[in-house]
């Protein structure tokens, strides 16, 4: 023990291994690259770990040979946690994030060491469950679900599952900055160790055998949970710092913290990229580095506030990176809200779980804090988006933070933040960006120094509930520092085009909007309800508009039977570069406004009708001659687009397609035309 105590006290030693251990941790996960042991079996055999069930489908989680996810969409009753079944389907690589700068399932799928889905046709069990761990789950389960209402947050509490809490109150709790409250970490594992250890203590003296008590049920705990990264953290750090006061080592806090990323990525070097890990990790070494200065504090109210302030500013660059957007009022947020959560709702639940009946005690204070978390959220109190900042500024966002909480003098940090918010203010790049909406269209047009932002279309899909806006547009736009759209031109009222729309203008801000010459159908009399609620101008068969002195001339003002052919079509020039955008138009709305207007040869293409045969006629084509087509469209659709002939017709220039390349990005800059795509 002497020999581990000296040893441990070399912190220079304990500094440089985790400095080794990061650096290999990087190396290994960068440039050594996993491999699958599957090929393209359609027959895979493995045990359930994880199920959640949507309403039309249910992702199960099993181990095989590796760790493969299924999506099966029939019914499926006598599945339960442990169960070895038998999986008859379709072995699929998942894809990249086909929107630049968002998330990207299969990195996090890889990170996890999964490397397949699998579209189950047919699902089989061979063998019931014999795992005592995945019994007390199931047992569990089975005894949430029969408990009313609150059943999503006893699970969330008890078993670290909140995938059944409602998806708009989930996002409500990211917006304020206090989803972690929702998430089991440090905090539930010490309020649940300081519960256990104290009625320990008033059993037996002995702190080693109450320690090691409280040391085995954490352990069964991670099993139960399955060893979640921030879980995995707790624990390991509560474990470590339970050995220091036992055996009296007399390690320094800070050094404790280190030595418990050493053990984690020892353990598993893809640690380093899991957000929760991030989050749990950051928030409690800083808690750690800056103890001293928190002890001397004697006002609770202003040790809570400094406490907040920390747990604030250490996540705000892994907000930003993520979401790219904070909650300054989350500070005060979390100093309500910590201890309803930990002191009311997170003892309740437990409470519910044995006595039932105590859930409609619980079921009151749920409501009070959803309804508060909506209500914050919907108005967005305090939210401030950011674009996503680079690896370097992230680590000058670091720096300023350690000096400003070291002491509060150095309010840097509050210039880098003003910095990285106008940034966009001296971007001085025209961007056009084609997002991959499956079969559809949204078209970014983003003007130098943010003199304005347009947005062509919004895509939608009426086949399933996906919201394109939501989950896609919407990030996409906060992640490059856009804060609104100065007009929403809606080239007709097809669903594939403006189905989103509605949607948009509810969650985003929006100055002005632009119909085409045509009757408004039920689809764009409904978003004009909106739009006279909000107060949002709109106009229709307009022939030109002016931005920043660039001017977007609409060709097509003859009306008529039927609203592909009534699409506006867009031409505009852009640094000597010309861009015509065709919407839905066909080949007679093509033959229109080539009799009426002299065309020039054009840079950039976007193709009509998504490579419809009705569009692109080889007259039209050929007349304007296009350097690049894009051609947004739908993966494997069921229309056949793009069609045959049109690509004949197009072959002369570069065409790229979203199906194929994502989205697509034409950016201007100094003159000099730069294309970047976001393949699958």
């Amino acid at each position: 023990m002497k020999r581990l105590r000296s040893i441990l006290q070399h912190r220079y030693l304990i500094k440089i291994i985790a400095i080794i251990v990061l650096t290999v941790s990087y190396i290994y996960t960068k440039f050594i690259p996993k491999n699958s042991v599957y090929k393209s079996e359609n027959i895979l055999i493995g045990n359930v770990y994880k199920i959640k069930k949507n309403d039309n489908k249910t992702t199960i989680y099993i181990n095989a040979l590796e760790k493969l996810v299924i999506y099966y969409y029939d019914e499926l009753s006598n599945i339960t946690l442990g169960d070895k079944i038998k999986v008859t389907g379709k072995l699929i690589t998942p894809s990249n994030n086909t929107i630049p700068t968002l998330f990207n399932y299969k990195n996090y799928l890889y990170n996890n060491n999964i490397f397949h889905i699998v579209k189950a046709t047919k699902i089989e069990k061979i063998a019931n469950n014999t795992n005592i761990i995945y019994y007390l789950k199931n047992k569990i389960n089975i005894r949430i679900d029969k408990i009313y209402k609150s059943n999503e947050y006893i699970k969330t509490f008890i078993l670290g599952d909140s995938s059944n809490i409602d998806e708009i109150t989930l996002t409500s709790y990211r917006k304020n900055g206090i989803s972690h409250l929702f998430s089991i970490s440090g905090m539930h594992i010490s309020l649940f160790a300081g519960f256990i250890l104290y009625f320990l203590k008033r059993i037996s003296y002995n702190n080693f055998y109450n320690y090691l008590i409280v040391v085995l049920f954490l352990l069964f705990y991670a099993f139960l949970i399955d060893f979640t990264p921030s879980v995995t953290r707790s624990i390991t750090m509560y474990i470590l710092f339970a050995i220091n006061k036992l055996f009296n080592l007399k390690i320094k806090p800070i050094d404790i913290m280190l030595i418990v990323l050493i053990v984690l990525l020892i353990i598993n070097p893809f640690n380093i990229y899991n957000t929760s890990f991030q989050y749990s990790y950051l928030i409690s070494f800083f808690l750690v580095l800056y103890s001293k200065k928190i002890k001397k504090i004697k006002n609770k109210i202003y040790k809570s506030i400094y406490i907040s302030i920390i747990c604030f500013f250490v996540s705000f660059p892994i907000c930003i990176c993520n979401y790219f957007e904070v909650n300054f009022l989350s500070i005060l947020l979390n100093i309500i809200l910590i201890p309803f959560v930990s002191i009311i709702i997170f003892p309740l639940s437990l409470i519910s779980f044995f006595i039932p009946k105590i859930s409609y005690i619980l079921n009151l204070f749920i409501y009070i804090l959803e309804k508060t978390s909506l209500f914050l959220s919907k108005y967005n109190f305090g939210i401030v988006s950011f674009s996503k900042p680079s690896i370097f500024l992230i680590i000058v966002y670091y720096f300023l933070i350690i000096l400003f909480l070291y002491n509060y003098k150095y309010i840097f940090i509050f210039f880098l933040m003003l910095i990285h918010k106008l940034l966009i203010y001296f971007d001085n790049s025209f961007e056009l960006t084609t997002l991959d909406v499956g079969q559809g269209d949204s078209i970014l047009l983003k003007y130098t120094n943010n003199t304005g932002n347009i947005l062509i279309d919004t895509g939608g899909n009426l086949m399933n509930d996906y919201k394109i806006v939501n989950n896609k547009t919407i990030p996409y736009l906060k992640s490059r520092g856009i804060n609104q759209i100065d007009f929403l031109i809606l080239t007709h009222g097809d669903f594939d085009h403006m189905g989103e729309a509605i949607n948009l203008v509810n969650n985003f801000k929006v100055e002005k909007v632009i119909f085409n010459c045509d009757e408004y159908n039920d689809l764009e009399k409904e978003l004009i309800k909106v739009l006279d609620k909000k107060n949002i101008n709109y106009y229709s068969c307009i022939k030109e508009l002016n931005i920043d002195n660039n001017k977007l001339y609409f060709l097509q003002t003859k009306e008529y039977d039927n609203e592909n052919d009534n699409s506006n079509v867009i031409y505009t020039e852009l640094s000597g570069y010309k861009f015509i955008f065709m919407g839905d138009a066909s080949i007679d709305t093509e033959k229109e406004i080539m009799s009426k207007y002299n065309l020039p040869d054009i840079d950039v293409l976007k193709v009509g009708h998504h490579g419809s045969k009705t569009s692109s006629g080889k007259e039209f084509i050929n007349e304007i001659n296009p350097k690049y087509s894009i051609i947004s469209v739908g993966k494997n659709n069921r229309y056949g687009h793009p069609n045959k002939e049109v690509l004949e017709n197009l072959s002369k220039s570069n065409i790229y397609r979203t199906d194929q390349d994502g989205s697509i990005m034409f950016k201007i800059k100094n003159n000099k035309l730069k294309i970047d795509t976001c393949s699958p």
